[in-house]
Parts: structure tokens; C-alpha cells; sequence
């Protein structure tokens, strides 16, 4: 089910700071591996809690593919999942020489530190225009090379419903493809909501 708790003025000042911080995001990826970095426009939408997990599958299409999820907190909070492509691991691999050697362990350390830079640099440029600080766990992988539709089971989610902001990570002529996704539950939303409104106030 497809919910709405935030205005579409905020809606448009949310997908405005998130363009921004995913290509800080982009930037900094691009910088590691050398490569540039494709980017889609930021989707924005809320489901209750039983669509999260369709929601995800749906975004990462037909397939095998592996997750990382990575906690932020302050005033906003919530967490965050990026997506990998099935082949993504290996790609990054080949970009940063290391493929000779990228069995299990290598390849899931190579996707947690490729999120924690996705994550920190997107979500931290979001909190920056937003003027409030955020912090971040330690990233753990969700998923390791399942079927899309085994992602995220909807009992390991807490939340009765959450904002879904998708966005889209590629690298041009390469199969790289990540999706990095926040999902904040209801009760986090109204900091959020406050925090676009003093956003909005100051264009």
C-alpha cells in the first residue's frame, strides 16, 4: 500500500538536497575507482512496512543480488540499503586490481566499503543542506547473491511504514548497478518533514 506523510513541497525540496547529496556521492565514487559515475533522478515514495520488501525487489529487477544495510541517526534516522547488481562486486574488483584473489570474504569487504562511501557521502550531504548532524553504524551485509525477491523479509522490518528515496548508481560500460535506498520509519518522518520546512523557508 502507497502512502503519503509528506507534502509535495516537501516531497520536491526532499528529491532537491537528496540530487545534491548523491552527486557528492557520485563524486566521491568516481574519485575511487576512476571511472564516471552514471546517475538517475532521486525517487521518492512510502509504503507500509509489509511492501518494503516488493518495493526493494522491484527496484533491483529480476535477478541475483546482494545488499548492504548501514544505520543513521540524529534527528534524522533510519537506515539505509544499497543494492548490488550480481556482477558488481567483480566489476569493482577489476576496476581497483584486485580481482585475482576475490573469493567470499574479499568480495562482500570490497561491497561494505563501496556502501559506506556511498551512504556516508549522500546521506551526509543531505544532512549538511538540512542543517542537522547525523551519525552511522558500522555497515553489515543484508544479502549476499540471492534472488531479488529475498532481499528483505517483511519481518525484519520494525517500522509501520516508511519513506523510500531511491537513488540509482552506475558506471558507464561497465554491469555495475547499485541502488542506495533510505528507509525511515513514520515516527522519524516528522523530524524530516521539519527539517525540509526550514529548508524551504531559506531558498
Amino acid at each position: 500500500m502507497t502512502i503519503e506523510f509528506i507534502s509535495e513541497e516537501q516531497r520536491d525540496a526532499l528529491q532537491e538536497v537528496v540530487n545534491i547529496g548523491m552527486g557528492q556521492a557520485g563524486a566521491s565514487i568516481a574519485k575511487v575507482l576512476g571511472e564516471f559515475v552514471e546517475l538517475s533522478v532521486p525517487q521518492i515514495s512510502a509504503v507500509d512496512a509489509v511492501g518494503i520488501p516488493a518495493a526493494l525487489a522491484a527496484l533491483a529487477g529480476d535477478g541475483i543480488a546482494s545488499a548492504v544495510r548501514q544505520a543513521f541517526l540524529g534527528e534524522l534516522r533510519g537506515e539505509a540499503i544499497v543494492i548490488f547488481s550480481e556482477h558488481s562486486a567483480h566489476d569493482l574488483a577489476e576496476l581497483l586490481s584486485c580481482n585475482d584473489a576475490l573469493d567470499g570474504p574479499a568480495s562482500r569487504e570490497l561491497l561494505l566499503d563501496i556502501s559506506n562511501v556511498l551512504v556516508g557521502a549522500c546521506l551526509g550531504g543531505v544532512a549538511q543542506l538540512l542543517r542537522t548532524a547525523i551519525g552511522f553504524s558500522a555497515p553489515s551485509l543484508l544479502a549476499d547473491q540471492v534472488p531479488t525477491s529475498d532481499l528483505l523479509q517483511a519481518e525484519e522490518i520494525s517500522a509501520r511504514c516508511a519513506l523510500l528515496v531511491e537513488v540509482r548508481f552506475g558506471l558507464e560500460k561497465r554491469v555495475f548497478r547499485s541502488h542506495l535506498v533510505m528507509l525511515m520509519p513514520d515516527d522519524a518522518v516528522a523530524a524530516l518533514r521539519r527539517a525540509l520546512d526550514r529548508f524551504i523557508e531559506e531558498l
